[in-house]
């Protein structure tokens, strides 16, 4: 029978699309199964996602069993903004094999070539605004939440096939300790005298909706001249909000207004992996009992969105959005947390996360891209 590719769209290739991290990653004692509802939900042509964008899923068998996957992106709203004819490839797993990486790309790049696009970047899940990027740098960790993983293997098979790097997204860790740092102190006590109408606030659970509001006007401006961004539209950013509200914890996500006008706000999440490391992809009674438990006894956190309007920047809001973050996370009991991901030439972040924050660049996640 040897080596076949198959479309995934549905059916018994579709569930096996899902299942197959779960042959890849048996025993790997970093990884961590995501849940199985969240994946078919990033892929189903429901999601608010595709009303912009077209995908196509493509499953690698050897012998008739499972040994590869992947999905081919064309994101409409990303070519439109970026004046682009980029296509992506995402949800990319394979066993460590040439010869099946390259039925997979090749699959990637006809589906994207045959809609017209010149280049193919990857891996996103299915962009930038979930996970994305490929870990090429320190892989004896378990990632974060929202983060991905993957094995070493995974850069040679794309460097073999003619994939060279886009751009890096760097992760830093940093302890959280019993305080905040000083000098952090310090420059967040100089930002809020010198600015009178500044207000920094914790999100509030029972303003959700407008609190939200207040979301969408900071963040497609705040990152809109970042590499690769896309603006969400709202029914993402509500889709998004709707995910992540029964796990968002208020200390650590903040907003700042300058006179009452949105400005900038920073977000943190607990680091729930320890959580779905328990539920194994499904969220069965006795799982929930246990991951309830587990929840608990979180004890690290992800600063995973900072961002300020453009009007707003250079006044040094930033800062004390980060320091109520950190703090939020120093009640909370954490011992340490991530900050990412931060793009490579993101010069003026960068300079804070190392000399204000006191973070630690210990990651490296890469998108990939070739020309077609």
């Amino acid at each position: 029978m040897g080596l076949e590719i198959v479309p995934a769209e549905s059916g018994r290739a579709f569930k096996q699309f899902i299942d197959l991290p779960w042959k890849i990653y048996r025993g790997d004692p970093y990884w961590v199964p995501p849940l199985k509802s969240d994946v078919r939900s990033l892929l189903s042509l429901r999601h608010p996602f595709y009303r912009h964008a077209e995908r196509a899923l493509f499953l690698a068998l050897r012998d008739g069993q499972p040994a590869g996957r992947i999905a081919a992106i064309v994101n409409t709203r990303h070519n439109e903004f970026h004046k682009d004819k980029v296509g992506f490839f995402g949800f990319f797993e394979c066993e460590n094999d040439e010869e099946t990486a390259g039925i997979l790309l090749n699959a990637a790049q006809d589906w994207v070539a045959g809609k017209k696009m010149d280049t193919i970047r990857g891996p996103m899940n299915p962009s930038t605004n979930e996970e994305c990027g490929l870990l090429v740098e320190n892989f004896l960790s378990p990632p974060f939440v929202m983060m991905t993983y993957n094995f070493p293997y995974y850069q040679d098979l794309l460097q073999a096939h003619g994939y060279g790097k886009a751009k890096d997204l760097l992760a830093f860790w940093y302890p959280v300790g019993k305080a905040i740092p000083p000098r952090l102190e310090r420059i967040v006590d100089k930002v809020m005298k010198k600015e009178e109408g500044l207000r920094v606030r914790h999100v509030d659970m029972k303003r959700f909706e407008e609190d939200l509001e207040a979301v969408r006007v900071i963040y497609n401006e705040a990152w809109e001249k970042n590499w690769g961004f896309v603006p969400m539209t709202r029914e993402e950013i509500d889709h998004l909000a709707r995910k992540l509200k029964p796990i968002l914890v208020p200390e650590i996500v903040n907003l700042a207004f300058v006179g009452g006008e949105p400005a900038g706000f920073a977000m943190g999440l607990p680091d729930f992996n320890c959580v779905l490391k328990i539920l194994n992809g499904r969220m069965t009674p006795l799982g929930m009992l246990k991951a309830l438990k587990a929840s608990r006894n979180i004890r690290a956190g992800r600063c995973l969105t900072l961002g300020v309007r453009e009007k707003f920047r250079r006044r040094g809001i930033e800062t004390p959005l980060f320091a109520m973050t950190w703090k939020g996370g120093i009640d909370l009991g954490y011992h340490y947390g991530e900050f990412s991901w931060v793009l490579e030439d993101n010069l003026p972040i960068l300079e804070a996360v190392g000399k204000i924050f006191s973070g630690t660049h210990y990651k490296t996640y890469r998108i990939f891209e070739k020309t077609l």
